[in-house]
């Protein structure tokens, strides 16, 4: 399932994120690579213990739990700490990869089993050319490259990689979660339920029909979720 999941950071806090970007000093991206990834990774990314990074996490923390439909797409259990990428100059591609399923916080100890994947675009799409974000899945490749403030979230056993950046910069924060719900295709079912159950009570109101739709999506949601 990919899902965009618009304006996460807007007006005010994206301006923020976007001035601690500009501000701050990079290093290689190979830090945060696994044994397969990093063969192809050649990108920039915040020092993950700094300032900087701490800063701009929590905004995009703030962002993500105030967004009903990032709450909604990926019923989160676990969010490992936001990370934080530049793709420019020679540092401007990472080629094809498929997520650890595993992550480890470094320093805070603790993991994330990596469902859901997302990419929260911090540069305006017009301000560099490439950096496409090409996912491969069942649902077919996809080429994705968003507004600032924009995320996709897709499944982390996807394979996916960012085209070459040829000019500008695109900086980008990135994380995984670790969905209440594991298998995929239940999170599809239940997004898909409360998208329409939405629907209905916009236009219908809370009527009994409503609301005895509403207790199977919560009891379906009671039946698998992990606690």
């Amino acid at each position: 399932m990919l899902i965009r999941i618009p304006e996460v950071l807007s007006g005010e806090s994206l301006a923020a994120c976007q001035k601690i970007m500009l501000e701050s000093e990079w290093v290689d991206g190979a830090v945060t690579a696994g044994k397969q990834s990093v063969k192809v990774k050649n990108n920039l990314q915040l020092p993950e213990q700094g300032a900087a990074a701490a800063a701009a996490r929590k905004l995009v923390l703030e962002g993500l739990a105030n967004h009903a439909l990032f709450i909604t797409a990926a019923l989160p259990k676990k969010i490992f700490s936001p990370l934080f990428n530049c793709y420019t100059g020679e540092h401007n591609a990472f080629g094809n990869h498929i997520d650890n399923a595993i992550r480890t916080h470094k320093g805070e100890g603790g993991s994330v089993r990596t469902d859901i994947s997302a990419t929260l675009f911090l540069s305006e799409p017009d301000s560099y050319e490439g950096g496409e974000l090409v996912i491969e899945d069942t649902f077919g490749t996809q080429r994705i490259k968003l507004a600032a403030g924009d995320m996709v979230l897709y499944p982390s056993s996807s394979v996916h990689r960012v085209e070459p950046v040829t000019s500008g910069a695109r900086i980008a924060s990135f994380f995984w979660i670790e969905s209440m719900i594991r298998e995929t295709e239940r999170r599809r079912l239940l997004f898909e339920m409360d998208m329409a159950l939405l629907d209905l009570r916009s236009r219908e109101g809370d009527t009994d029909a409503v609301v005895r739709l509403t207790g199977s999506y919560h009891n379906l949601i009671r039946m698998w979720a992990d606690s």
